[in-house]
């Protein structure tokens, strides 16, 4: 009962700020006497559910939202079925208002479905990062994209630590020869190190970059940093990272490269042979960014020779992975479903900001500035 609690206060917390504003972008006029459609797209949890009552991210707890938007007089949808012409989210897209997914789980918003949906007003991302949705196409449809952001920097954040610990010290291999019965410490040994020492190299460093960094400072590693923006001076001294502005510099540099840059045109297939290339033969990769930064083949190709000493992530492109996606076969690798940001933690935060937003959207308020991705025909400067 006390975990039901938290969660319903979790959910309101977030619900009780406003702020002044008024949308015009597709007459986004909202108001609580409105009744609208919101169709929400989330993994199922099966018999996983019922587990643990903070459990919102899933299509059976739906955000922990459905009892409040039906007494709000609107209609909300909720399913997993998402790919092909004839999915459930298909049948929706022709008069839904609102269409709310995650990075986990995506529903992918082409420009073919925004053209479809004639009554679509707002999408809203349960999470961090809107790639899934074609943003030119819903600036050009003026559409508000936004999502929730902050709410699982934390998450992906130790995710990506554990991560480059688990590469570093050959951790997969002992934990399999456990599962089997063996036992050959040499199998391990011949290639784990320490952390200490290491040089890591953060290819982007916004919330989830510097957070990261953060963490690391009290390994004694080397922090290096490229992005588009530098630090001030007097956070880059207290972090102990260093700004290279040149890519091609930092990364021959780097005994793990972490990516924490969001997915744009510009950065898509961006790590590809060529620029693999230019790493130190060994290094170690950390993505839990997004799978398509990567060019797929180039990866596999380079863990098999050995260039990439070891790789680890929980992005894929596309998601679900298929089975026979590469990156499941290739050799040391530590790879996992999509889960470094909805921790439990996370999905109370995420269920909260999307409340939020909702709430602000039926008043016709702005939403906090730093949430949006499209707002009035332009996207967020990250996505430019």
């Amino acid at each position: 009962m006390a975990m039901r609690q938290a969660t319903k206060a979790a959910i309101r917390a977030c619900s009780s700020s406003s702020s002044t504003g008024y949308f015009a972008r597709r007459q986004f006029n909202a108001s609580s006497g409105d009744s609208k459609k919101i169709v929400g797209v989330f993994y199922k949890a099966n018999e996983y559910a019922t587990k643990n009552p903070n459990f919102l991210g899933c299509v059976e707890n739906a955000l922990g939202i459905r009892d409040w938007l039906e007494s709000q007089g609107h209609q909300y949808i909720v399913t997993d079925d998402k790919e092909g012409p004839d999915c459930e989210l298909e049948k929706h897209i022709p008069d839904l208002h609102v269409l709310i997914s995650t990075p986990f789980h995506p529903a992918y918003v082409t420009a073919e479905r925004i053209k479809k949906a004639k009554n679509l007003k707002l999408l809203l991302t349960a999470g961090i990062g809107s790639d899934h949705i074609d943003l030119q196409a819903a600036a050009a449809a003026g559409l508000t994209v936004a999502e929730v952001t902050g709410s699982n920097v934390v998450s992906v954040a130790e995710d990506e630590l554990m991560r480059i610990l688990i590469l570093m010290r050959n951790f997969v291999p002992g934990y399999n020869q456990v599962v089997k019965g063996e036992w050959n410490v040499a199998g391990i040994a011949y290639r784990a190190y320490d952390l200490e020492g290491k040089t890591i190299g953060t290819v982007g460093a916004g919330r989830i970059g510097k957070l990261l960094l953060q963490r690391l400072k009290p390994f004694g590693c080397n922090l290096l940093y490229h992005d588009r923006l530098q630090m001030a001076p007097e956070l880059e001294k207290e972090i102990g990272a260093k700004f290279v502005e040149d890519l091609n510099e930092m990364l021959p540099k780097c005994d793990v490269v972490v990516i924490n840059m969001p997915l744009t045109e510009k950065t898509r297939g961006m790590f590809n042979k060529e620029l693999i290339g230019k790493l130190k033969k060994g290094v170690l990769i950390v993505n839990n960014a997004r799978g398509a930064i990567m060019d797929r083949q180039a990866v596999v190709e380079a863990v098999e020779s050995g260039h990439i000493g070891g790789y680890s992530g929980d992005v894929w492109d596309p998601q679900p992975a298929p089975k026979d996606h590469p990156w499941r076969y290739m050799p040391n690798q530590a790879m996992t479903p999509h889960t470094s940001g909805t921790t439990i933690d996370a999905q109370l935060r995420y269920a909260a900001g999307t409340k939020d937003m909702l709430e602000r959207y039926f008043k016709g308020e702005d939403f906090p500035a730093q949430n949006y991705i499209v707002k009035d025909g332009e996207l967020a400067p990250q996505y430019r």
